[in-house]
């Protein structure tokens, strides 16, 4: 079973995506800044992370590039979940080694939950 780290400080949207997770049989891990994702990125290694951008505290950019420079951690799959949509904001996640970029008004939870799972594979 794939464990989730949700790193997201929107309440309402990371409770959405967790039970909709949990429903799809993953075990889920949450942050709510990016300081508390690091930390949870270390300890629990997760399969895979949902990571917001615009985060309380150091910036989702700087979870990507902190994580790239940890050979422990540069392996782990990140899907950028923001509502950054500009070109060069996309262009920066996936350089820093995002390996999808969400811009969260385009996707409903369904969708991002399609995506979580084409990640995996």
């Amino acid at each position: 079973m794939a464990k989730i780290l949700i790193v997201e400080d929107d309440k309402f949207l990371r409770e959405l995506i967790a039970r909709k997770l949990i429903q799809e049989k993953f075990k889920i891990s949450e942050a709510v800044d990016g300081e508390g994702g690091l930390k949870k990125i270390k300890e629990e290694k997760p399969d895979l992370i949902l990571l917001d951008l615009i985060l309380p505290g150091i910036d989702g950019f700087e979870v990507l590039s902190k994580m790239k420079d940890d050979p422990a951690l540069a392996s782990i799959p990140v899907i950028i979940l923001s509502n950054l949509g500009q070109r060069e904001d996309v262009e920066r996640g996936l350089k820093l080694g995002a390996v999808d970029y969400l811009v969260k008004a385009h996707f409903t939870p369904n969708e991002i939950i399609e995506k979580v799972k084409g990640a995996l594979k």
